[in-house]
């Protein structure tokens, strides 16, 4: 979700209510976070992984790789092979533990992946070991591929990235809401995934409501303030940004990832996985597609900081490329999900194709229904990922502040039309548009 992580406000449990009662939350009391001393003695005897790695615990070689921030990260290889270990820990990282942070993530997280993986076989790396009292996951080391966040930065390009990633959101989406699953199911599953509270209250907090307000922990680019001035001046806009956090709190239509940006997706040139969904919770079918296209148009908005005058046109228009076949491989696949397995609660075709009646009409205004949510929510995106703790490397990554602001500011710009506008606009072609026509503007 975030660069660092941030405090639990407004959507933390009060002082004084009553605890989360799920049974099937995992006992921690035993918890012991490990190290790269430690490790290999403590995973040493779990089959999955000697099978793994090697049988010989004094063969392996442990390194920590985490990023600093939220939790412990570890490559594991031995004579046989590799593995990843990940390990929540009870603080942010960053901090310490003057800021608490729930162990819990890991058991959202895992409930999370195999179900995506039930759902879009392949497409996140395989589990082969999950200890819920210690909070840890042991998976499938990618290798080689890298963050696409980076490979975007870099210039490198990923085949068939725009199709698999609209596929997956179709099917994730589809096949974990009540058009699909059986209702039983579906409810048992947002009853789980409702207890991760402070992963959303995060979610609430810095991606809805702090980059429309100094926030304490906050911070923007130096040279930006005459736009988030016009921003957090803008009553309509801010209005619209608290409808749309109404709908994340409380429209739970489908299982979501919660955090799908470029940077939870791993590439090699010809692969594309999807990673950390600790953030996972039942949420609106719009809300992992309008992140995902949010954090494309960003790197298509900095690259003209990353890129050559001879390299440029052609790298954002195949960002512009990726960013529609996202689009309309979601589409194309949720429209095969509907024809072929529409067993839930929801339009069923006893209501329609049973007599003879066509679902078109319904269908359609399903898709027009995720698309403006996916819209207001890829608008808002583009404002947090600029104005509230959490920045992307994208715009990060560029030194010189007096480049970076301006492309950060048609980023804003962008942003603010979209929460504005997103019921009169229909199509993806005229985000597009809008994209390319900002990237001329000179806003600063």
């Amino acid at each position: 979700m975030f660069a660092s992580s941030v405090p639990i406000k407004r959507g933390a449990q009060q002082q004084g209510s009553e605890p989360l009662s799920n049974s099937q939350l995992p006992d921690s009391a035993n918890y012991e976070a490990m190290t790269v001393q430690t490790l290999a003695g403590r995973l040493g005897s779990v089959a999955a992984v000697i099978e793994r790695v090697g049988t010989e615990a004094s063969d392996w070689s442990v390194r920590e790789v985490g990023d600093g921030n939220l939790n412990l990260v570890f490559i594991v290889e031995g004579p046989v092979g590799a593995v990843v270990v990940k390990q929540a820990l009870p603080y942010v990282r960053l901090v310490g533990e003057s800021w608490p942070l729930p162990l819990t993530r890991a058991f959202f997280e895992y409930h999370a992946l195999t179900r995506q993986a039930a759902h879009d076989p392949g497409r996140v790396p395989e589990i082969f070991h999950y200890d819920a009292e210690q909070a840890l996951i042991v998976m499938e080391f990618l290798t080689p591929h890298v963050i696409l966040r980076g490979k975007l930065i870099a210039g490198e390009k990923v085949k068939d990235l725009g199709r698999v990633l609209g596929e997956f959101c179709a099917r994730t989406a589809f096949r974990s809401s009540d058009l699909c699953l059986p209702t039983a199911a579906r409810k048992a599953d947002a009853a789980l995934f409702l207890a991760n509270v402070e992963l959303c209250a995060i979610t609430e907090d810095l991606v809805f409501t702090d980059p429309y307000f100094d926030a304490e922990l906050n911070h923007h680019t130096v040279g930006l303030d005459p736009v988030v001035a016009t921003l957090r001046g803008d009553v309509a806009m801010k209005a619209e940004a608290q409808h749309m956090l109404a709908k994340f709190a409380s429209n739970g239509e489908t299982l979501a990832h919660g955090d799908l940006h470029t940077g939870s997706v791993m590439c090699t040139a010809t692969d594309t996985r999807v990673i950390d969904p600790e953030f996972a919770l039942y949420g609106p079918m719009g809300f992992d597609i309008g992140m995902l296209i949010a954090n494309f148009l960003m790197a298509y908005f900095s690259q003209p900081a990353h890129r050559s005058d001879a390299e440029l046109g052609g790298y954002q228009d195949w960002i512009m490329d990726v960013t529609a076949e996202v689009w309309s491989s979601f589409v194309m696949e949720f429209r095969h999900l509907w024809a072929t397995e529409r067993t839930g609660i929801l339009y069923p075709k006893s209501m329609f194709e049973d007599q003879g009646h066509s679902s078109e009409d319904a269908l359609n205004a399903k898709l027009a229904m995720v698309f403006e949510d996916a819209i207001g929510v890829c608008g808002i995106e583009m404002h947090r990922r600029i104005l509230s703790l959490a920045h992307n490397a994208d715009f990060e990554s560029i030194e010189d502040t007096s480049v970076r602001a301006p492309l950060e500011a048609r980023c804003l710009m962008m942003g603010r039309a979209l929460i504005l506008d997103r019921a009169k606009i229909t199509s993806l072609d005229t985000v597009l548009a809008m994209a390319r026509t900002m990237n001329q503007e000179q806003v600063l």
